[in-house]
């Protein structure tokens, strides 16, 4: 299926744009398409208009200059089938429907109206994104109509049967440096399905991980059989809703759908290899070590800084995620002792050397250490946030030298910053959140605690693993 009019249309018609009410429709797809600086030509549809926001509008798709490349449908639901004869008429063969109230209504006429979508789509051969769903998003062709405006390009592919799940997550990879190629809220799916878009991103040359959020799917051999495929290649980090009794009762509500049996999803899982996380921040902080980071040749992990009792709690939290905290090299503990104070550090790993949180010159060494030692396959570095509860005094932030070093040698094995801002003080949020987007947008994964670090870490060693092994090469 050729679904590139989707996330790269030259020509965009809106079919149902009010000129008064701003609210999630054609008016405010409009609005955003304008504020992103969409490149080409915007048809407003709407019979009792000249013109919407500057622009001439148009009383049907038959009066266009030309055929539009994608078609974007905001009437009520009921009137639906008749625009999608229009489309068919004009020869339009690409159509978003945002429109909701279908099947997920749970009502007669809902599930009638979306069988007479798919049977219009049939013999019309409509390629239809939806209904009841945010559509395309793509901020290389400026088509952010909803997400992050006007969003940032990246290696990161999305499919989504959520539209606000989808919202948020270009929100926050955006937000943190990692941009968006192509994302698809895909809402009922009653023509194309998850399965349609998992293949054509899995041709889509600058993705390279693809985000998924499924509550359920029409083919699940399909899936099975794409995700095995793709996954070797590509990672697909998968966040599944409806596993719980009253979320998977919500899943029909949400897009008229059922979620499917727990332990056919936990099948899938492990028999597709997916990295499968539970939540939205788990799922984000996966994608960032993903898009981010090298494949790393081991699960042993140099934990660098964090104190005496933390070094503890951090090498039981690493240990319950999968991986190993190793004892460094003789030679490489050899050129430590001389670095490190006999009273209030320990010299090792864990590493706890209050000077490298202030020096960068000694943090890049410990660094050059960690990158030699082949006991060590990946470093997590303590990046502590200057404020009163500690006795450190008022130093120049060495945050710029340290992404320097970054910039310079690359990660030569993956590196990722624990940046404490869990918690309720209200500074060290603002503050942590500052500094975790300066790394992350270095491209340094940076995390708001360790736990997180560890568990994204934990995904990028076993994709990785899986993959190398000689069963699987």
């Amino acid at each position: 299926l050729d679904l590139d009019k989707f996330f790269t249309p030259r020509s965009i018609a809106i079919i149902g744009v009010s000129r008064s009410t701003f609210s999630l429709g054609g008016l405010s797809y409009l609005t955003y398409l304008q504020e992103s600086r969409f490149g080409g030509p915007l048809y407003p549809i709407n019979p009792s208009a000249e013109e919407i926001l500057g622009i001439k509008a148009y009383a049907g798709l038959t009066s266009l200059p030309r055929v539009p490349d994608l078609a974007i449908v905001c009437v009520a639901a009921k009137r639906v089938p008749s625009v999608l004869e229009e489309c068919a008429r004009a020869g339009v063969t690409h159509v978003h429907i945002l429109t909701a109230g279908f099947s997920e209504t749970g009502t007669k006429e809902g599930k009638t109206l979306e069988e007479e979508i798919a049977a219009i789509a049939r013999k019309a051969g409509l390629l239809i994104m939806g209904p009841n769903c945010m559509g395309p998003y793509s901020p290389s062709a400026r088509l952010t109509a909803w997400g992050a405006r006007p969003g940032l390009d990246g290696p990161l592919g999305v499919i989504s049967q959520s539209g606000g799940i989808t919202q948020r997550l270009t929100e926050y990879t955006c937000s943190l440096g990692v941009g968006v190629h192509k994302a698809a809220s895909i809402g009922n799916a009653t023509v194309l399905d998850s399965t349609d878009y998992l293949q054509y991103m899995a041709g889509e040359e600058k993705i390279r991980v693809i985000a998924m959020y499924l509550e359920s799917v029409r083919d699940g051999k399909r899936l099975l059989k794409l995700a095995r495929q793709v996954n070797r290649d590509k990672p697909i980090v998968f966040l599944k809703g409806g596993e719980s009794e009253t979320g998977a009762s919500t899943v029909i509500s949400h897009t008229g759908r059922m979620a499917g049996g727990e332990k056919a999803w936990q099948g899938f899982m492990g028999q597709s290899g997916v990295s499968q996380v539970k939540t939205m921040n788990e799922w984000m902080d996966a994608i960032l070590a993903f898009c981010l980071l090298p494949a790393p040749k081991g699960r042993g992990v140099f934990l660098v800084g964090g104190g005496g009792g933390n070094s503890v709690i951090y090498s039981d939290t690493c240990i319950r995620e999968g991986l190993e905290v190793p004892g460094l090299s003789k030679a490489n503990m050899k050129r430590l002792r001389p670095m490190v104070p006999v009273a209030g550090s320990i010299a090792g790993n864990p590493l706890d050397l209050w000077e490298t949180f202030q020096n960068p010159a000694r943090l890049s060494e410990i660094l050059e250490m960690g990158y030699e030692d082949p006991r060590i396959h990946m470093i997590m570095v303590d990046r502590l946030i200057p404020r009163n509860a500690y006795h450190m005094p008022i130093m120049p932030d060495s945050t710029p030298q340290v992404i320097e070093y970054f910039n310079r040698h690359g990660h030569r094995k993956p590196t990722v910053f624990n940046v404490d801002s869990e918690g309720g003080d209200e500074d060290l949020a603002l503050k942590g959140t500052k500094l975790r987007t300066l790394f992350c947008r270095s491209g340094i994964p940076a995390f708001p605690s360790l736990e997180r670090a560890a568990r994204a870490l934990s995904h990028l060693y076993r994709y990785h693993s899986r993959f190398s092994s000689p069963e699987d090469s």
